[in-house]
């Protein structure tokens, strides 16, 4: 899984709070990864900048990504008008070739999840293709028009989903569970269905429970509290991930994951983001929650293979996690800190876990 390359993350900067929490992760990143060789090569993904250059910037950034093989994405504006820009998150998983979007829920202590939840739930989806680029049109007039829209999903895509399901159900000892809504489209749908079945064969030490995706949603609500995988087809995906964050107490809890990956399921580039979007109430206020960005930065080190940036990212993740449990939180999460303050927080503990653990050898 390790992209062992010229350390070299691309930033790709965003809108509004986006931008702002992207600047905190950067503060808790850079002083600890910079002396250890890490480089930081920025691109302006702003909405601004992809209009004055007719998303350009975008395929640089997405060039560079594919170069280096880790970016750490901002939150960024889709414009609503079909003329506009339209969304850089499309364009650069075409771009890069991304094949997987992963996002995990997972508890934040001591937050309370909801529904008996307690283990690990992993959202596997598609990053391509299905509602998602979809060509849409209309025709006829009146209560006669008519929407109509045509997707696609590849077996190249669907086998990959599959397979890296597995494959982390395996590492987390988790259950697949899960699946498409197939009895309601037997050719489309089903694809996915077949690369399902066919990784379960592949893999009969992992679990494995099929389920529709309506059903899927109905049973999340009595889960038992055990690991879970679900893989999704691209807008089912979306949809259920939002729902399995905020199960865990918020939506900016844990990072995002896009990969790409060779025809061995080697990763060949991964992008790291928040789950949430631009949150434009909250920007200049300096309320939000930067947890999802801190996680997603340090995320990225955990794909170099270089011992000391491992324990950077462990240190990271276990420094934000205890600032919560003990009580610096923000509001989302019922505290009073400010987001500067957390971060704050963060940087404090990361710098001491890393001294205590040199001191102890």
């Amino acid at each position: 899984m390790s992209i062992d390359r010229d350390y070299t993350i691309v930033v790709l900067e965003g809108d509004q709070t986006g931008q702002e929490l992207l600047e905190e992760s950067l503060r808790v990143l850079e002083p600890f990864a910079a002396p250890l060789g890490v480089r930081f090569r920025r691109f302006d993904l702003s909405l601004e900048n992809r209009r004055r250059t007719r998303n350009q910037v975008v395929y640089d950034a997405a060039e560079a990504v594919c170069q280096h093989g880790l970016g750490l994405k901002a939150a960024t504006i889709t414009p609503g008008d079909p003329d506009d820009v339209g969304s850089p998150n499309a364009l650069l998983r075409e771009a890069i070739g991304a094949q997987v979007i992963l996002r995990v829920g997972r508890r934040i202590p001591p937050v309370q999840p909801i529904a008996g939840v307690h283990a690990p739930i992993a959202v596997v989806r598609m990053a391509v293709d299905d509602a998602y680029g979809a060509k849409e049109w209309r025709e006829g007039e009146g209560l006669d028009e008519v929407a109509y829209r045509t997707e696609k999903i590849t077996r190249r895509t669907c086998r990959a989903v599959a397979e890296f399901a597995f494959v982390y159900a395996a590492r987390m000892g988790a259950k697949v569970f899960g699946g498409p809504k197939y009895t309601v489209s037997p050719i489309y749908e089903a694809m996915f269905k077949e690369e399902l079945d066919a990784a379960a064969q592949r893999h009969p030490t992992v679990r494995y429970e099929p389920q529709l995706i309506d059903a899927t949603y109905a049973l999340l609500l009595e889960t038992s509290g055990e690991s879970l995988v679900i893989p999704a087809l691209n807008r089912d995906g979306d949809n259920l991930s939002d729902l399995v964050m905020k199960m865990f107490g918020t939506i900016a809890g844990s990072e995002s994951l896009i990969l790409s990956f060779d025809d061995d399921l080697n990763t060949r580039a991964v992008i790291a983001e928040a789950t949430h979007g631009t949150a434009p109430s909250l920007q200049g206020k300096n309320l939000a929650n930067p947890i999802a960005m801190i996680l997603a930065g340090a995320a990225l080190l955990s794909y170099i293979d270089n011992e000391q940036l491992r324990r950077v990212h462990r240190a990271i993740r276990e420094a934000t996690l205890e600032t919560v449990y003990d009580g610096i939180r923000t509001a989302d999460l019922g505290g009073q800190a400010t987001t500067s303050e957390f971060t704050d927080e963060v940087i404090r503990r990361v710098r001491a876990k890393l001294a205590v653990w040199d001191a102890l050898g």
